[in-house]
């Protein structure tokens, strides 16, 4: 059974870039067959959408970018005018053919009249996002394929209209179905009587346009009015860098007290996750999943983005179902409610999708200070300081310092006197309790290459940490002596050990 499942972001976009074609061709469809009554023309701009998304994928295959949810987006937003080079373009064959064109002669002149203004107006559409290749850092990263997607689509789409559409009106256009001796059947009544309805429209929309430029020294100063008058609704619109979506699903990470054991931890979590399931309906909860403490393997480690520390961190991944109410009001409700209800311990939100999860770039926050200093009191005590000044920035939640300073830690005390008098010396004690502790890795690595595939491996002797539970387990640890290889169990009982 699945737990979670991230896939339905990306499926999600592809559906959109689907959906949204599927749209802007109905819509031309319609258009089209309004205007011009021409089933033939609907066909010829339907075929050129899908070839200039297909153009893009293959251009942007070619420059090493990838099917993301961004070049979907790009894809999605560049669907709605792809249409424009096709349409102009038929548009204008159309028009010579009812002047009395022949075929061939209203297509050259059609397409060669309109081939500047058409190369314009894709140019002002391209250049719109060409301040997107001036960014940095991580909003580059996500807009530069964007950009890059709507620009190959457009002028994709505006080689077609100069090459392909041209030809396929010269296969599939006939002259004798254009111009209204050729209207035949109740379609064409309709069309004729949508042009007498859109011709009075257009009627009237001239006297207005009329009326406003005999009237320009009211309109004009009123119209500016009313276009500044909309910035006094800045002060009250907040600001994204990324658009938030509900996708009925959040990560609430859990941090106990310092030195917590993970049993104990696991009890906490089991309380929580009751509040949990106080403040959310049952009948809108799917699943909830804890994962409490640290991976096993150092591999896995690597690759957290939560912030874990150890057994005393953890996530509660909670999944609503479909006809969930709206999730930031659960969350906020969370935020306010735990603390008071536990405070011992920490709560922070992290993000539950993967599009947010890569803006954070493998971060357990959007925002992320770090101080760095040698004197690490002198660095705690600045973040401190930094912390409560940032407690009084409105819209900022969930504030912490990440690295805690309270945690247990155990202190090995050698005896000098008796280590030298057994023959030992404090770097044999410190190198002993690595190996044991950390693996041999540590202190001689070791590699074995592989002649087959001339692969090098890391070869570690590290005891297992089920026979390094207990405080007498530290204490038997064997020294060996750097100069005589030999282990000595009694001369570990020398040394001092304090917590």
């Amino acid at each position: 059974t699945p737990l979670s499942d991230q896939s339905i972001f990306v499926r999600a976009a592809v559906q959109g870039v689907v959906r949204e074609a599927i749209i802007a061709a109905a819509l031309t469809a319609v258009m089209i067959l309004v205007f011009l009554g021409s089933w033939r023309s609907t066909l010829i701009i339907a075929i050129s959408i899908p070839l200039s998304i297909l153009t893009s994928i293959i251009i942007l295959g070619l420059i090493g970018e990838t099917i993301n949810t961004m070049t979907l987006g790009g894809l999605a937003l560049a669907v709605g005018i792809l249409v424009d080079d096709a349409t102009v373009t038929i548009e204008n064959i159309e028009r010579f053919l009812e002047q009395g064109y022949a075929l061939r002669e209203a297509i050259l002149e059609g397409a060669s009249q309109i081939s500047v203004p058409a190369l314009v107006s894709t140019l002002c559409i391209c250049i719109v996002f060409l301040p997107m290749f001036f960014l940095g850092g991580v909003a580059r990263f996500l807009f530069v394929p964007l950009a890059e997607a709507v620009v190959f689509a457009m002028l994709a789409s505006y080689l077609l209209s100069r090459t392909l559409v041209p030809t396929l009106a010269m296969y599939l256009l006939r002259t004798q179905e254009h111009g209204k001796a050729a209207a035949k059947g109740i379609f064409a009544r309709f069309q004729q009587g949508f042009e007498r309805v859109f011709e009075r429209v257009r009627e009237r929309y001239h006297a207005l346009l009329q009326g406003l430029v005999f009237r320009r020294r009211i309109f004009i100063p009123s119209f500016l009015g009313l276009c500044l008058a909309a910035f006094i609704l800045v002060p009250f619109l907040g600001e994204d860098f990324f658009p938030q979506t509900d996708s009925g699903q959040f990560i609430l990470h859990v941090r106990s007290p310092s030195g917590m054991r993970i049993e104990e931890t696991a009890r906490l979590f089991d309380l929580v996750e009751g509040e949990i399931r106080n403040e959310i309906p049952s009948a809108q909860i799917d699943n909830i999943l804890d994962n409490i403490g640290l991976p096993y393997s150092a591999l896995n480690t690597q690759h957290l983005t939560n912030g874990t520390l150890g057994a005393g961190d953890g996530d509660i991944l909670v999944t609503l179902r479909p006809d969930h109410g709206p999730t930031a009001n659960y969350v906020r409700a969370l935020r306010r409610n735990l603390p008071r209800m536990f405070p011992a311990a920490t709560f922070y939100t992290l993000p539950a999708d993967i599009t947010t999860q890569i803006l954070n770039f493998g971060l357990p926050a959007p925002i992320d200070v770090q101080i760095e200093g040698n004197d690490a009191i002198a660095s705690k005590a600045q973040a401190d300081k930094f912390l409560s000044e940032l407690r009084d920035v409105p819209g900022l939640t969930d504030l912490r310092i990440q690295q805690p300073f309270d945690y247990p830690t155990l202190q090995v005390d050698v005896d000098r006197t008796k280590a030298v008098q057994g023959g030992y010396t404090e770097q044999d004690v410190s190198t002993s309790v690595l190996n044991t502790l950390s693996g041999s890795f540590q202190v001689t690595p070791m590699f074995f290459l592989n002649w087959k595939n001339m692969v090098n491996y890391n070869v570690v002797a590290q005891t297992p940490q089920y026979k390094m539970d207990t405080m007498q387990d530290l204490q038997n640890i064997p020294i060996d002596r750097a100069t005589r290889r030999s282990m000595c169990m009694p001369t570990c009982r020398t040394a001092t050990w304090a917590a």
